[in-house]
């Protein structure tokens, strides 16, 4: 019997032996291996950090990454050939017209790619997948090859708290954009040229917008004489949702949809005050002052529109900024101004306001990538100020200059660039569009020559400045960054899913009609608590309460 141990010990040993010298492995090591890629001791194809080209040999990385109206193609883009050039790194495209939906395939399916790049993946979501090691920890490989990373977390320690997950690791990497009219990202754009023709100012409460709407329906703004005009419109994006701006005339909630009050969390979408929201948006609706194609249309969609060659169409639209409906290159987009938070029928008068520019998830490495230094090392060039400016503002003396030495910025300081504007209409294809890490600080930002020929980023700063920042949430009753354990992320992210997916399902049923609000409204707040919305809520106030101690 010790005979027989001794010699099965042996032959334990001999196996380990023979897999670590034949690099042979056992299917559990196999999985494990898989799951979590790490730097080597020294990696042959890599230079060292900071040293360009990032790999000796021309090295191709398998990347997905969202579609961008200003792409034309990321194949032939002139800063992907730039950054082949100096990186050595051959990228292999695979483009997502619908980022959320080709996300959740390629994860469910298995068929996912070195790298996600631009799908702004929330930290639920790294989190969950990062503990089943699909997307792989960079804390050790940012302490080695990360050397403009760690220079950006040094000077701006948020974004490393925040690109954190509760586990330490940090499972995709940011893009920071220090954009002040970011922070107040859900804006109202209405024609001021359409205000004058009917007659009316700048609407300060919901009623005051609904009697506009319905004078822009009746009075034939464009003047075509036509009834082609489009009141309201908004589209299936971000910050282009037409409930998100109106409901905060009738309750004040963060970015989530949730809110701090007397220390107790609870979300918006469950009180009596949405409902109310939701039934003067349903008023709009049922009157023909919404466009039916706000809940479903595209960026590309909402433009056609914008760009309409026959007419001017569109009144008011909610959108971060005007060049999401009108070319930058054109004019039309001059002819709106920002709306005011509007003052609801009980007083409430709120903007959204987000703290930080930073946007989770913009880089992240999957156990698919061979060498996962390579990926990490592109990522971190990626923050550089050569390669910021390159892929945010295009080619140097083609799309932009550095800034004379009597330039003066947005902020009123000493200019850093100047944009050229001789871009061509339409997709550039200079640049990425803003897909993916860059570090724009407010200083990288408002450092831009304040240009009245191509004032926009002049436009939206004093519009959010003027309008919106003084009603943003306080800060008091915002809810802070919470810490949640492994098993509570898992929770969250499965609970979360199917109470937002039923949200967003039942709002806009609500708006257009499709679902009584009166009458089913009971039965929606019981089919949220049989979601497990009480359970969600407790999780967050157990972060939130242990935050406090």
């Amino acid at each position: 019997m010790q005979g027989k141990k001794l010699w099965g010990s042996a032959l334990c040993l001999f196996l380990a032996v023979t897999v670590i010298l034949s690099g042979c492995k056992t299917s559990e090591t196999v999985s494990q291996e898989s799951k979590r890629p790490t730097a080597t001791a020294s990696n042959e194809v890599v230079n060292p950090p900071g040293v360009l080209p990032i790999t000796k040999e021309k090295t191709t990385l398998k990347v997905m990454s969202r579609t961008n109206p200003n792409v034309e193609n990321f194949a032939t883009n002139e800063f992907t050939k730039w950054l082949e050039e100096k990186t050595n790194i051959h990228i292999e495209w695979d483009i997502a017209n619908d980022p959320k939906q080709k996300l959740n395939i390629s994860l469910a399916s298995g068929d996912y790619p070195d790298v996600y790049l631009g799908f702004n993946i929330d930290q639920v979501q790294l989190a969950l997948y990062g503990k089943d090691g699909v997307f792989i920890p960079l804390n050790k490989l940012i302490d080695k090859y990360g050397t403009e990373t760690k220079k950006m977390f040094a000077a701006l320690p948020y974004t490393k708290e925040l690109s954190a997950s509760t586990d330490g690791n940090i499972y995709g990497l940011p893009a920071v954009n220090e954009c002040f009219h970011c922070m107040h990202s859900n804006k109202m754009w209405i024609n001021k040229k359409w205000l004058e023709a009917v007659g009316m100012q700048m609407p300060t409460t919901t009623d005051e917008f609904y009697q506009v709407l319905k004078a822009f329906k009746e009075k034939d703004p464009n003047g075509n004489k036509k009834a082609d005009e489009l009141p309201l419109v908004g589209a299936n994006i971000a910050n282009s949702y037409i409930d998100t701006f109106l409901l905060q005339a009738f309750i004040d909630s963060d970015r989530n949809m949730q809110f701090l009050k007397d220390g107790k969390i609870n979300v918006a979408f469950t009180q009596p005050e949405y409902k109310e929201g939701l039934k003067y948006i349903n008023k709009l609706y049922k009157e023909g002052l919404i466009d039916p194609q706000s809940f479903t249309q595209d960026r590309n969609q909402i433009r056609k529109l914008g760009e309409n060659p026959d007419a001017v169409l569109l009144g008011a639209v909610a959108a971060q900024n005007p060049t999401v409906f009108n070319l930058l290159e054109g004019t039309r987009w001059k002819d709106y101004v920002a709306v005011p938070p509007l003052k609801g029928p009980k007083g409430v008068q709120a903007s959204k306001y987000i703290p930080q520019g930073i946007t989770s998830g913009a880089f992240v490495i999957t156990n698919k990538a061979k060498n996962p230094e390579i990926a990490l090392r592109l990522a971190d060039f990626l923050y550089s100020e050569e390669a910021t400016n390159r892929g945010v503002l295009g080619r140097p003396d083609m799309e932009w200059k550095i800034a004379g030495a009597n330039d003066v910025g947005i902020n009123g300081k000493p200019a850093k660039y100047t944009l050229l504007g001789n871009s061509s209409p339409g997709a550039k294809n200079a640049t990425w569009g803003q897909v993916g890490p860059s570090l724009r600080t407010n200083e990288w930002r408002l450092g831009q020559t304040a240009d009245p020929k191509n004032p926009l980023e002049d436009i939206l700063y004093k519009e959010t400045l003027t309008k919106y920042e003084p009603y943003k949430t306080d800060p008091k009753k915002m809810i802070p960054t919470l810490n949640f354990t492994n098993e509570q992320t898992d929770e969250l992210a499965n609970i979360g899913k199917t109470i937002d997916d039923y949200r967003k399902e039942s709002t806009a049923r609500m708006i257009i009609g499709d679902m009584d609000i009166d009458k089913k409204w009971d039965e929606y707040l019981k089919n949220m608590e049989n979601m497990k919305l009480p359970r969600y809520l407790k999780i967050y106030q157990q972060a939130y309460d242990a935050l406090k101690k």
